[in-house]
């Protein structure tokens, strides 16, 4: 009963200044605001010059259109979170030179001329090097800004996997289809392992041209048969990975008809909020989290007051046990902690479209360890300060140094290195953010992790009231 007198207390003290308690619900909210819109929509961006005037080899018949056309419409089937936006090449050099773009990929008028060329063959082109495909062999270039190296690779490494993708498949079609040519025989028939009755059919008079066609179609089937979880006729990267039946039941060639689908490039842009973007699943739980150890200020804070009005002697002074005392201070510590954490989760679902994911008991179980963590540290630092300024020191210094550790302050942990990682097990925000990246990123949340994660947290609390009972003077 005197706990919770001393805890109505401190609620009503903590909670009179509306002004204080505004900001300290609010504030989150505003950081994953700006960030949220800041950091933009999460999705990559590939800007694209298409000079290519589509010419190729007109005995292939493929593609119907244009290979930097089947660039794109690959690029945005295989990858629906990639934007691709068509420039034109004046506006490419200008967006690199203004450090708008960090890299524009470049088709030239001969690209699919080049392109249709690539063969295995000797008389071929082999676009194939140790980095990927060499652009300058397709008479196609990446424009980079030099400044923004990393982003510029992401962007060259997707570009390269599509090219392989486009590419690759073409080159094998045309070679398989060379097995059954008639010129692959005359070849087979110079050989010296061929056996020579073999070579005698192939070289002899009385064989028709229809009986050497039949054997260029047996050996295609063979090797089909050799290699059946591929369609090696199959042209495009769809069509080369499946069956040959499931092929045929898709079409002639599914080539053709992806590229009946004019590619999306001018998509209706992203909200200003980005509502329901993945990086909210991080951004909200971190600042959640971060702003949980924020209580350390309004703590001590109230704690300096009561010391300087004389409230905590005349505490001193009554029937009260000093683990009394500090029971009366955590109770509502607590609370407001507490609610502050559902706030920031309520907001993060409401303003932001974050998904809560489908453990709510673990959730809540997850807010309640964080703020037994935070009200800890909060009472510790509150019964070691003596003075508003050294509350706004050591609460803000501390406050701040462990948001950076843990990677709270960016907004992603998984953005820092090893190291840090490392070092990050110290803190109780990187115990709570691993709880919460298993409830909010994961379909299927390790909840032994979970469970592990909250009682750390639990620990740090215990932990951080120990010593606060320990250094706690009442004078």
């Amino acid at each position: 009963m005197v706990i919770w007198t001393l805890a109505k207390k401190d609620l009503r003290l903590l909670l009179g200044d509306r002004r204080a308690v505004v900001i300290l619900l609010a504030m989150p909210v505003l950081f994953i605001l700006v960030l949220g819109v800041a950091l933009g929509k999460d999705q990559l961006r590939i800007s694209i010059v298409d000079l290519d005037k589509g010419e190729y080899l007109q005995s292939a018949g493929f593609p119907p259109e244009k290979w930097s056309k089947m660039f794109i419409q690959d690029l945005k089937q295989t990858a629906p979170d990639i934007e691709v936006e068509i420039l034109s090449l004046d506006q490419g050099r200008q967006k690199i030179d203004a450090r708008k773009r960090a890299a524009v990929l470049v088709f030239g008028p001969d690209f699919s001329r080049k392109v249709s060329q690539c063969s295995f063959l000797q008389d071929g082109i082999n676009p194939f090097n140790r980095s990927g495909v060499n652009l300058a062999l397709l008479d196609a270039e990446l424009l980079r800004d030099e400044t923004q190296g990393t982003a510029a690779a992401i962007i060259e490494q997707a570009a390269q996997v599509t090219l392989l993708r486009i590419i690759l498949p073409w080159m094998i079609g045309r070679a398989f289809e060379k097995v059954g040519d008639p010129a692959f025989l005359d070849l087979l028939a110079k050989e010296e392992q061929v056996p020579s009755m073999v070579k005698s059919f192939l070289n002899s008079p009385l064989i028709k041209k229809e009986q050497k066609t039949a054997l260029g179609a047996g050996l295609q089937n063979a090797l089909q048969g050799l290699f059946a979880k591929y369609n090696l006729t199959g042209k495009t990267w769809e069509t080369l990975t499946q069956p040959k039946s499931a092929a045929r039941a898709g079409g002639k060639d599914s080539g053709k008809s992806a590229l009946s689908q004019n590619p999306a490039t001018d998509e209706e842009g992203p909200s200003f909020l980005n509502r329901g973007d993945l990086r909210y699943q991080s951004l909200v739980p971190s600042y959640t989290v971060m702003f949980a150890f924020f209580l350390v200020l309004t703590v001590g804070w109230l704690f300096v007051s009561e010391r300087r009005q004389g409230t905590l002697k005349r505490l001193r002074a009554a029937p009260l046990s000093r683990t009394e005392i500090l029971l009366g201070k955590m109770v509502p510590c607590f609370l407001l902690s507490l609610g502050q954490g559902f706030f920031l989760l309520a907001a993060g679902k409401l303003v932001f479209d974050m998904k809560l994911g489908h453990q709510p008991f673990w959730l809540a179980a997850v807010v309640v360890t964080t703020s037994t963590a935070a009200m800890g540290l909060s009472l510790l630092v509150a019964s070691m300060a003596r003075t508003e300024a050294q509350v706004a020191i050591y609460g803000t210094l501390l406050v701040l140094v462990l948001a950076g550790i843990s990677g709270c302050l960016m907004g992603d942990p998984e953005l820092m290195p090893e190291r840090m990682k490392l070092l990050s097990r110290f803190t109780p925000h990187a115990w709570a953010m691993d709880a919460y990246s298993q409830l909010l990123l994961r379909p299927e949340p390790n909840l032994v992790l979970v469970a592990q994660a909250c009682g750390v947290l639990i620990l740090f609390g215990a932990g951080f009231v120990g010593l606060a009972w320990w250094v706690l003077r009442l004078d």
